[in-house]
């Protein structure tokens, strides 16, 4: 046995599930232990942003473990693309912040430039991972 579990016919999607979900667990985890470094990055537009993130934590550990779900996991992953697009801002507003405002730790565009590039890729990841979308491996079984 491989250890995946039964209702799971796709390895790949399974390998792609179990990392999103705990990169997600783990955010959420920090989402709701340090809510006020996240809200430093949070844009000035968003309201209540302590309380946001609170709740973004719980949304985070909720979906994480709905990713690993039958049932919930188009669901979890329709709804961690779809924060990843609502993130975008905040990570934008990070990255200026960070590199060019006086006081604040320097992570430089090493950090902030992949960052930013693969936020489509996180958006694809969840939705794979879910079981929204086959591309690129459909194509090729296919062949």
């Amino acid at each position: 046995m491989s250890g995946m579990p039964a209702s799971e016919p796709n390895p790949q999607r399974w390998g792609a599930r179990i990392p999103l979900s705990v990169i997600y667990a783990i955010a959420g985890v920090f989402h709701l232990a340090i809510p006020d470094v996240f809200a430093k990055i949070t844009p000035a537009w968003v309201p209540m942003p302590h309380e946001v993130i609170l709740v973004t934590g719980i949304c985070e550990l909720a979906g994480a473990a709905a990713l690993l779900t039958g049932r919930l996991r188009s669901a979890a992953g329709i709804a961690f693309a779809a924060y990843a697009v609502c993130v975008y801002p905040a990570n934008i507003k990070h990255a200026i912040d960070s590199l060019s405002g006086p006081g604040t730790p320097e992570l430089g565009w090493w950090y902030h430039a992949p960052r930013l590039a693969l936020q489509p890729v996180l958006v694809w990841w969840a939705l794979y991972a879910g079981g929204v979308v086959s591309w690129p491996f459909a194509s090729k079984r296919r062949a």
